[in-house]
Parts: structure tokens; C-alpha cells; sequence
């Protein structure tokens, strides 16, 4: 996991941050770097579980939790990534959002 080190707030009213994680973390990013999202494991506060179907329970899904399916929609396809870390796996689901 890495840690902000500092940040400054510049004069197009954005904030600056320097980062530090270690270097497997930082290749996970595969040389992108433009939208970025930060996002600290401290923010989890909503338990979920997850669904085990088939043969020998070989089908594992994610469940989203009751407070967070309002108003959801799926326009398009989903897309997924897993980050390793030390002692976490993390998997982050991007959907766009419906445009009206």
C-alpha cells in the first residue's frame, strides 16, 4: 500500500500529491499514466459477500450491497482489474455511467 507524503493545494484550485508505494504496485499501473483515481482501503466501510455457483462452487460473484444498487444501470460493457499488494487483493470494477 502506498502513503501520501504531501500534498499542495495550486493555484487552479487542484491538489498536488506526492506519493510513495513500492515499485511492484507502481508497475501495476503498466506505464498509464492519466486517469488515475486514488483510493484508501480505510473508505471500505460497507461489508458484501460473495456468491459461489456451479460445479464445485467454481463460479465466484461479487455482490453489490444493497446501498449502493440505487439507480443502477449497466449501458455498456464492465470492466475489471486486480491489484496485489503485500497483504491485499484488490479488485476494482469500472462501469460508465448512463448518459441521458
Amino acid at each position: 500500500m502506498g502513503e501520501i507524503i504531501s500534498s499542495k493545494i495550486t493555484d487552479d484550485n487542484k491538489v498536488l500529491f506526492t506519493i510513495r508505494l513500492d515499485k511492484e504496485e507502481a508497475l501495476q499501473l503498466k506505464g498509464h499514466v492519466t486517469n488515475i483515481c486514488l483510493f484508501s482501503e480505510n473508505n471500505s466501510e460497507i461489508k458484501t459477500n460473495i456468491a459461489s455457483r456451479g460445479k464445485n462452487e467454481s463460479t465466484k460473484y461479487f455482490l453489490i450491497p444493497k446501498e449502493l444498487r440505487h439507480s443502477l444501470v449497466f449501458p455498456s460493457e464492465v470492466k475489471c482489474a486486480k491489484l496485489d499488494t503485500k497483504t491485499k487483493t484488490i479488485f476494482i470494477y469500472v462501469i460508465d455511467k448512463l448518459r441521458l
